[in-house]
């Protein structure tokens, strides 16, 4: 599980990281991040953590489905949080297809949209 700590919880931090960010998209996923956004609400911090969001919608499946797939991201993203860059928004957005796919592809599609968006790769 995902610790407290680096998950998005407010609207504004999704709407930052979405709206601001650059993202890179994969059959199951697309990854919107944010680089080194500082933290209003939190003053005398120089190093905040890198926070963390997911969106799954009702194209993705019943609740049931729409859960699995949620937490299977927060697993995932636990071993992946320490590649970015400290104090960034990562917002993690499952796609309809997500819901049929399992773990591996998760994992594979989450590596692969992140290795872009760190390599530098383009909007």
């Amino acid at each position: 599980m995902l610790p407290r700590e680096y998950r998005l919880r407010r609207r504004e931090d999704f709407a930052s990281a979405v709206r601001r960010g650059r993202r890179a998209g994969r059959p199951t996923l697309v990854v919107h991040l944010r680089s080194g956004a500082t933290d209003p609400h939190a003053p005398g911090e120089s190093a905040p953590p890198t926070r963390a969001g997911f969106v799954v919608s009702k194209a993705v499946g019943n609740a049931v489905v729409r859960n699995t797939v949620k937490r299977r991201l927060r697993h995932l993203m636990r071993d992946r949080v320490a590649l970015f860059p400290p104090g960034s928004l990562v917002v993690v957005r499952a796609l309809p297809g997500s819901g049929d796919a399992d773990h591996a592809r998760l994992a594979q599609d989450l590596d692969a949209a992140i290795q872009r968006l760190l390599g530098g790769g383009t909007r």
